[in-house]
């Protein structure tokens, strides 16, 4: 099942078709490749996604990433590592090691550390988005059409739910 640029701007409405496009051929080859080729994990996908980068507006966060810094649990081990690796993609991925782990996902490689900036461009922001969706199973709660266990296991708390019920809602209107 493959998505269209006008699914998407129905769903994402304050984006241009224009930057849209540039996601859309993206996002069908990689649902493809990680089973996300339900209409439920499709709608929940985008509906996260919508929220994460606020329309596919943002493919790094905005702070500075300051607060990451020391932060061992992300691997920040260096200094400048909370900067460096800040949050990116179209969910924020955040912190060396899931960069390493990314990188090795996605070039069977450690580029992305000397590189970070690549998961701001829409093939890799979309696939590491796909690549945090993957790892932590969400396809099963998508199944079950559990918003809140999907909003919690990619936000660590229900921030936006409101919104990514909205956004859901938008999903199912128009992926149909």
């Amino acid at each position: 099942m493959n998505i269209t640029t006008e699914q998407l701007k129905h769903i994402c409405p304050r984006q241009s078709t224009k930057v849209l496009d540039k996601y859309t051929p993206y996002l069908n080859k990689y649902f493809i490749k990680y089973e996300i080729n339900t209409l439920l994990r499709i709608q929940h996908f985008l509906a996260q996604i919508a929220v994460e980068s606020e329309e596919f507006v943002y493919t790094k966060e905005c702070a500075s990433g300051r607060a990451y810094e020391g932060r061992k649990d992300l691997g920040n081990i260096n200094s400048g590592d909370g900067v460096k690796f800040k949050g990116r993609g179209l969910i924020q991925i955040t912190g060396r090691l899931n960069y390493i782990a990314i990188s090795k996902f996605i070039f069977n490689d450690e580029r992305l550390l000397d590189h970070p900036e690549l998961l701001e461009t829409p093939e890799y922001a979309t696939v590491s988005a796909i690549w945090y969706w993957h790892t932590r199973n969400l396809n099963k709660y998508a199944d079950e059409d559990n918003i809140k266990v999907i909003t919690h296991l990619i936000n660590g708390g229900y921030n936006g739910l409101e919104d990514r019920e909205m956004f859901l809602a938008k999903a199912k209107e128009v992926i149909k």
